[in-house]
């Protein structure tokens, strides 16, 4: 497999915009945040099993006053205030998340780190082509991506952990600031622009 590069003529109003560090920082929280999964859970009292009878009479034993073996200062007994089972994603607003977006592609523009490839073609679906490739255009961490569904390439890179295929369709600020380079394909290139010239 080669990889041809080319020079296009990048839009200035999606690959030149001002770094707006603020939003790129909330996305990426953003992103992380909807990502986590929320399952963490403790039991209260109340769903501690055990401890529906009093432990002792209220007076005449010269202990402290008790009502459940399953209180949160027993041995055994629940969790003051624990975490339970929670939803943790937001959305920022549409035009946060777009500006973000650019922000992301003109810093990888103003670093030099965009590299534009006519296609990517494999023969088949082997990790050590995608490297060889990648070694020729001397790029050991991208993110790539392409125009079309293409099964070879993601699974190519699937083992890869210095290496993602996204489709353009999913490009996000957090994986264009996760890795070095972003390549991109004509075909990409060209949805890209559609989707982000608005």
């Amino acid at each position: 497999m080669e990889i041809r590069v080319i020079q296009p003529r990048l839009n200035e109003a999606i690959f030149g915009v001002k770094t707006r560090a603020h939003l790129l920082h909330q996305t990426v929280v953003m992103q992380l945040a909807n990502r986590r999964a929320g399952s963490a859970s403790t039991k209260s009292k109340g769903f501690v099993s055990g401890g529906g009878k009093k432990p002792w009479r209220q007076k005449g034993t010269g202990r402290a006053r008790s009502g459940s073996i399953r209180s949160p200062i027993w041995v055994g007994g629940g969790t003051i205030f624990g975490p339970t089972p929670r939803d943790y994603s937001y959305r920022l607003p549409r035009t946060a998340r777009r500006e973000a977006l650019l922000s992301a592609l003109s810093v990888k523009n103003r670093d030099g780190k965009i590299i534009v490839v006519d296609k990517l073609e494999l023969e088949e679906a082997k990790t050590k082509i995608l490297v060889k490739a990648l070694a020729e255009i001397k790029v050991t961490s991208a993110l790539i991506v392409i125009g079309e569904p293409d099964v070879k390439i993601e699974r190519s890179a699937r083992n890869l952990p210095k290496v993602k295929v996204l489709r353009a369709e999913g490009l996000n600020v957090y994986d264009l600031l996760r890795y070095d380079h972003l390549i991109l394909t004509e075909g990409a290139l060209k949805r890209l622009e559609e989707r982000l010239a608005a």
